[in-house]
């Protein structure tokens, strides 16, 4: 589907010099002097290097439609995560890299959004929140019970959140995946 150079917007998956870019920030720029643009951030989907471009209204870009699809997390072997297709049944190895810091917050059986291009596997979309437990709590300091201070805590899965002082060990609580910051306790 081809779209002007000046109708990207943020999310926009489109190719460009034969790769694959998802545009990060888009905006458009009227010089006193020449014709108007849009200066677009992009970030290379597969491995994530960035690119600063002018398109103006008279070009125009292939805009990709991207396949989705829910897979559900088996187990990890080696390098790769295993997940499996909601539907077919199929099984798909995908490098750990493709998810990164994220990863550390799969758990069995959970559901996440595989995006492909061609039947490759392109990018992988984590819940918004999910459950810990929290193993490990610093203990909280006289006085400052009263401010709305945090102090860090080791979650289950291995990764350092800052909770709110009420917070103890053995307490499952709520955290964001896309920055490991507390949501809230847990409802059980």
């Amino acid at each position: 589907m081809k779209l002007n150079g000046n109708a990207i917007r943020p999310g926009n998956v489109i190719e460009h010099k034969s790769r694959l870019w998802v545009a990060v920030k888009t905006s458009h720029v009227k010089p006193g002097k020449g014709g108007a643009f849009a200066q677009i951030e992009l970030r290379d989907i597969r491995d994530g290097t960035k690119l600063n471009e002018r398109f103006r209204a008279t070009e125009s870009v292939e805009r990709v439609i991207l396949d989705e699809a829910d897979c559900t997390y088996l187990y990890e072997e080696g390098e790769n995560l295993i997940f499996m297709h909601s539907e077919t049944f199929e099984q798909i190895a995908i490098n750990a890299d493709m998810v990164g810091e994220q990863s550390a917050f799969l758990q069995d059986g959970m559901t996440v959004t595989l995006q492909s291009h061609e039947g490759e596997p392109i990018s992988v979309t984590l819940p918004d929140q999910v459950v810990v437990t929290v193993v490990e709590a610093d203990a909280v300091v006289k006085g400052q019970t009263a401010s709305s201070s945090y102090k860090p805590a080791m979650a289950d899965n291995g990764v350092r959140v800052m909770v709110p002082p009420h917070i103890e060990a053995g307490t499952r609580i709520v955290v964001k995946t896309e920055d490991a910051s507390y949501v809230e306790r847990a409802k059980d």
